[in-house]
């Protein structure tokens, strides 16, 4: 009997993206789509438990043990630098991390001339890297959703966060400045779950990458 694997999984677009590369893997994980409210699923035929968190939680149970695998986006794992090992970039959830400020800024402050600003994001620390390596000095304002309102409401000069196609920032008087990082879904593993179940381990990762393009 090959050794019981758990994996945690984000909620939303990423789970479907990721059960659709799973199964290209010839590992069934479909019933983690179910529309009860468990967030906790058994799959005995491939002997993996799995676990159904958020997004930004995922790299916490690996990390911790809770979880011998998992799956997280780039940007959650440069956010919360935790020790993990991270073998393989799943090429889901493609997404852009960008600073975008008002579009009619330049006409009255053109931010790009000053070296202090306020800022608006998720992302605390990466934001914060970012603007350091420019030499600007930024003050980070932590929000956790409408990100895209700050600057119309005088919160921030400039805001810094995902976007897929750019939409919402355009309908909200915003455009992009920079990009600060590419991000996708990588797979990631406990440290102490490689040398406790190095063969489970591997051939999981062997399996998807063989489907990952």
């Amino acid at each position: 009997m090959t050794e019981q694997i758990t994996i945690a999984l984000p909620k939303g677009r990423i789970l479907k993206e990721a059960v659709k590369l799973f199964k290209k893997a010839g590992i069934d994980i479909s019933i983690a789509l179910s529309e009860d409210r468990s967030l906790i699923y058994d799959n005995p035929e491939e002997n993996l438990k799995l676990m159904i968190v958020r997004s930004q939680d995922v790299p916490t149970y690996v990390e911790y043990g809770a979880a011998d695998m998992g799956i997280a986006g780039k940007d959650v794992l440069m956010e919360q630098s935790l020790d993990l090992y991270e073998p393989l970039d799943l090429g889901i959830g493609y997404c852009r991390m960008v600073v975008a400020e008002p579009a009619n800024q330049k006409e009255y402050d053109d931010l790009d001339s000053r070296t202090q600003i306020r800022v608006a994001t998720k992302y605390p620390k990466i934001t914060l890297d970012h603007f350091q390596r420019k030499g600007i000095q930024a003050e980070i304002i932590k929000l956790y959703g409408s990100i895209e309102i700050a600057p119309i409401l005088g919160l921030s000069d400039r805001v810094v966060d995902l976007v897929e196609t750019g939409d919402t920032l355009r309908e909200n008087g915003l455009v992009e400045v920079e990009d600060i990082l590419e991000v996708t879904s990588r797979l990631i593993c406990n440290r102490a779950s490689l040398k406790t179940k190095p063969k489970r381990v591997k051939e999981i990762v062997e399996r998807l990458s063989g489907v990952v393009r």
